[in-house]
C-alpha cells in the first residue's frame, strides 16, 4: 500500500511538473464511430499523457464510442431539424464537442435538412474504409471473383434478373455504407439507358425486401453452412464496408465473405473529424491539437487492428486487405454520388428521399393549386407552365410509389364547385387499382383563367378528409402545391383555420401536412403557421423547375407510421 501511495504521488507530481503552468480545466468530449473508437482512444490517451493545455487550462479528453445515427439525431435535434428515416434522438445520445462519424454524408444530411447554422470546422478524414459488396465466397466465385472485375451495372442486372440472388442492405437512412451502396446503384440505374427510373425503382424494392435495421442483424443472415440449400436460402449480397468484411472473417465463420470492389468505386467511409459549432475557443484549440495526434504516422498503424486504412486509402504496417482488393490506394476519383471535395448533397438528398418513398407504406391526398397564376411560364423548364411542371413532378413521384400506397387527388382555386374552393378528381384509394386513373387525372389538370387561391378552406377540408379515413400502419399525409397566398375573401380566416386545426388534431391519428410553395408570391410564414399546428413541413422554391426534387424531399419528410 505504501508503494502504491509513493508511485501514485510521484505520477501526480510528474503530471503537475510536466504540464505547463495552467489554471482551470478544459474537458473535451469526442464521440466516434464504434469501429474506430479503440484507435482514437489509444491515440488520445497518449496525447493526454503529455499534459496538453489550451487557453491556459489543462485539457482532459473523454472519447466515447457512439453510433453515428444516434449522434446525428441528437445534433440535428439541437438545430431544430429531423433527418428522414432517423427520427428523434434517444435518451442516451449526446452532442459532443468533436464528432468522428463513419461518413461525411451525416454532415451533409444535417446541413441539407435545413440546419443552416450547422457549420462544423475541420472535417478532414482521419481514416478510410472502402464500401464493397459482401458476398459469400462460393456465390462470389460463380461471378468470377477474385479475378474478374465487376461493375455496379453488372450487379444491377443480376438483381433485376437473377431470382436466386438474395440481396440485402442496412437501412440506408441510418447506415452510411448502405447509403453509399444505394448511391452507387442509383447512379448505375441512371446510366443504364431505357427506363432508368423503372430499373432504379425495381432495385430499391428488391433491396427493401432484404433490409435490416442493424448491421449485426444483416451480417447474421449470411450463410452458416456451405451446404447448397443453406447458400440458396441465405443472404447473397449486401453493401458493407471493407472493415465489416475483415472483422466478420476474423471470427472464422463457416462461410467467409468475399469483398467485391465494384466499379465505379463508390463513396467510402471517410471518418471526418468534425469540430461542432458553438464550442468555446479553448475547446476549439484543444480539438485542433488532438487532431494533430490523430494524423501522426503512428495513428495509421494503430488503425490496422481495427481493419481500417489511413485517410489516403493506404493501410498501415501489416494491413492485409481482402482478396481482390485493388493495389495501393482505394480512394475514388469522383463518381457513384461523390463529387470533388466530398459527397454530392443533391445526390445524397435524392437517394434518401427516393428510398423513403419507395419503401415506406403511405396514404396521401395530393392537392394541386389551379389558380390563374399557375399558368405562368417557367423559363428554366422550356416555358412550360407552373401547372405543367407541378404535374410532371407528381407523375415522377408516383412512379416511385408502389402499389401498397393509397393516393387521392384534388385541385383547388376559388369557387370550383359552386362556392366550394376545391374539386375531388380521385378519392384516396389503393394504387393497385387506380394508378392509371390517377395518371389520367393528373394529365388532365388545367389552371382556371380567373381563379384565385382558396387556400384556407381547402387545407381544412383536405385535412378533415385524410383524418376521417385515417388508417393505422401507414403514414397519413396531405401534400399541397401552391404558388400564392390565401385570396378567398369569402372563406375562413387564418385565425379560424389554425384554431380549428388545433381543435381537431388528434395525436393518436396524426396527419402529416406538407406544403410546397412555388415562386416568389408564396408566404412561407403563412404556410409554416399551418404546419406548426399539424406537423409536417414547408418547402418553398423560387424556381418551379426544382419542384421535382423538392416533391421527393417533401414526401420523404414523414414520421414513422403509428402502430
Amino acid at each position: 500500500m505504501a508503494l502504491v501511495v509513493v508511485v501514485g504521488g510521484a505520477w501526480f507530481g510528474y503530471r503537475q511538473l510536466a504540464q505547463p503552468g495552467c489554471s482551470g480545466q478544459v474537458e473535451l468530449t469526442v464521440a466516434v464511430a464504434p469501429e474506430i473508437a479503440p484507435a482514437v482512444q489509444a491515440a488520445a490517451g497518449r496525447w493526454a499523457a503529455g499534459g496538453p493545455a489550451a487557453g491556459g487550462a489543462c485539457v482532459t479528453v473523454e472519447v466515447s464510442a457512439q453510433e453515428p445515427v444516434e449522434v446525428a439525431a441528437a445534433v440535428a435535434g439541437g438545430h431544430g431539424v429531423t433527418l428522414p428515416g432517423v427520427g428523434q434522438a434517444s435518451g442516451t445520445a449526446i452532442t459532443p464537442d468533436v464528432w468522428v462519424p463513419d461518413s461525411s454524408t451525416w454532415l451533409v444530411r444535417i446541413r441539407n435538412s435545413g440546419a443552416t447554422a450547422f457549420a462544423p470546422t475541420n472535417g478532414a478524414s482521419i481514416a478510410r474504409s472502402p464500401v464493397v459488396v459482401a458476398m459469400p465466397e462460393p456465390v462470389a466465385a460463380r461471378l468470377g471473383w477474385p479475378q474478374q472485375k465487376l461493375t455496379w451495372a453488372d450487379l444491377l442486372r443480376q438483381m433485376n434478373t437473377d431470382t436466386k440472388l438474395r440481396t440485402g442492405i442496412v437501412e440506408p437512412t441510418r447506415d452510411a455504407a448502405g447509403l453509399a451502396g444505394l448511391l452507387a446503384l442509383s447512379a448505375a440505374a441512371g446510366a443504364s439507358g431505357g427506363d432508368s427510373q423503372q430499373a432504379k425503382t425495381a432495385a430499391l424494392r428488391a433491396l427493401a425486401t432484404g433490409r435490416s435495421a442493424l448491421r449485426q442483424d444483416l451480417l447474421a443472415r449470411f450463410p452458416r453452412s456451405s451446404d447448397p440449400a443453406a447458400l440458396a436460402a441465405a443472404l447473397g449480397a449486401a453493401a458493407l464496408s471493407e472493415e465489416d468484411v475483415i472483422a466478420y472473417n476474423r471470427t472464422e465463420p463457416p462461410v467467409p465473405l468475399a469483398a467485391l470492389y465494384l466499379e465505379p468505386a463508390p463513396m467510402p467511409l471517410d471518418y471526418p473529424y468534425a469540430v461542432l459549432p458553438g464550442i468555446e475557443p479553448a475547446k476549439a484549440t484543444a480539438a485542433e491539437a488532438l487532431f494533430g495526434a490523430l494524423t501522426a504516422p503512428t495513428f495509421r498503424d494503430g488503425l490496422v487492428g481495427q481493419a481500417l486504412r489511413g485517410p489516403d486509402g493506404i493501410g498501415g504496417a501489416g494491413f492485409q486487405p481482402p482478396a481482390g482488393a485493388p493495389a495501393g490506394s482505394v480512394t475514388p476519383s469522383g463518381n457513384g454520388g461523390r463529387a470533388a471535395g466530398g459527397p454530392d448533397p443533391s445526390a445524397v438528398d435524392a437517394a434518401v428521399s427516393g428510398w423513403s418513398i419507395a419503401t415506406q407504406p403511405g396514404r396521401m391526398l395530393c392537392v394541386i393549386d389551379v389558380s390563374g397564376s399557375m399558368k405562368q411560364p417557367v423559363p428554366t423548364a422550356g416555358n412550360a407552365t407552373r401547372a405543367q411542371v407541378t404535374v410532371a413532378a407528381a407523375l415522377r413521384g408516383m412512379d416511385l410509389v408502389d402499389d401498397s400506397w393509397a393516393v387521392g387527388l384534388w385541385t383547388f382555386s376559388t369557387e370550383m364547385v359552386g362556392r366550394r374552393d376545391y374539386r375531388e378528381l380521385l378519392p384516396i384509394g389503393p394504387l393497385s387499382t387506380q394508378r392509371s386513373q390517377l395518371k389520367a387525372a393528373l394529365g388532365g389538370i388545367r389552371p382556371t383563367p380567373d381563379g384565385d387561391t382558396g387556400l384556407y378552406d381547402t387545407v381544412l377540408a383536405a385535412y378533415r378528409r385524410v383524418q376521417g379515413d385515417w388508417e393505422p400502419g401507414r403514414v397519413n399525409s396531405l401534400v399541397l402545391f401552391t404558388d400564392g397566398k390565401n385570396e378567398d375573401a369569402d372563406g375562413i380566416s387564418q385565425r379560424e383555420l389554425l384554431a380549428e386545426l388545433a381543435r381537431i388534431a388528434d395525436p393518436e391519428r396524426p396527419v402529416q401536412v406538407v406544403i410546397i410553395g412555388i415562386g416568389g408570391d408564396v408566404s412561407r410564414t403563412e404556410l409554416e403557421a399551418i404546419t406548426k399546428v399539424t406537423g409536417g413541413g414547408v418547402f418553398v422554391t423560387e424556381d418551379p423547375n426544382r419542384i421535382g426534387e423538392i416533391f421527393l424531399r417533401a414526401v420523404a419528410l414523414r414520421p414513422n407510421a403509428p402502430r
